[in-house]
């Protein structure tokens, strides 16, 4: 069974949204070799927003890394405003029941289901208990406002997490991972 990861860059009061391109100053060679160290994802998971935020890089950055991971690896868009369905080769829009075929995936190999960005869907798998892990990359920079990671949203409620990996790297950006917390 696939691993579900999910990576993100977070400003130090919690913001995540990718907009403002706050966090670009922080990417240095230190920056680029942890998140190469990364394992390539079987596959990937994105939100609706984070979607469309990817598919707008196209005209600012065509060259940019991630667009090549996401040509590059079978992507699954969690949706339920866009219509279900294949949107290009490897890019396919999930149904009406995303729980359903977020497990069928999982369950169809090994490896690791990466997710990236994607706020909402992050809160979602934690509620679902389907989140593996949560990969944080907090920059040294409060943004002030902006989209966070945790909004408050009803039915959601505490998410205990267990810190599992920390390290500061030079730029004074910190990496951390969680895992769920046993209950």
């Amino acid at each position: 069974m696939r691993k579900i990861s999910a990576g993100l860059f977070m400003s130090v009061d919690g913001i995540v949204d990718g907009t403002g391109k706050w966090q670009y100053p922080y990417f240095d060679q230190e920056m680029d070799a942890a998140m190469a160290a990364v394992p390539r994802p079987e596959a990937l998971l994105l939100g609706r927003r984070s979607y469309e935020g990817y598919e707008a890089l196209r005209q600012e950055a065509p060259d940019s890394p991630v667009l090549g991971l996401i040509d590059s690896t079978d992507t699954y868009v969690v949706s339920t405003t866009m219509p279900a369905g294949r949107q290009r080769d490897n890019i396919t829009v999930l149904g009406a029941d995303p729980a359903d075929d977020v497990e069928r995936i999982r369950s169809s190999g090994d490896g690791q289901m990466l997710v990236l960005g994607s706020p909402t869907l992050v809160r979602w798998l934690l509620r679902q208990g389907r989140l593996d892990e949560l990969h944080l990359f907090v920059l040294p920079i409060a943004v002030g406002a902006g989209l966070r990671l945790f909004e408050a949203a009803a039915g959601d409620g505490p998410h205990p997490l267990q810190l599992t990996s920390s390290r500061a790297l030079g730029n004074g950006v910190l990496e951390l991972r969680y895992a769920p917390a046993e209950a």
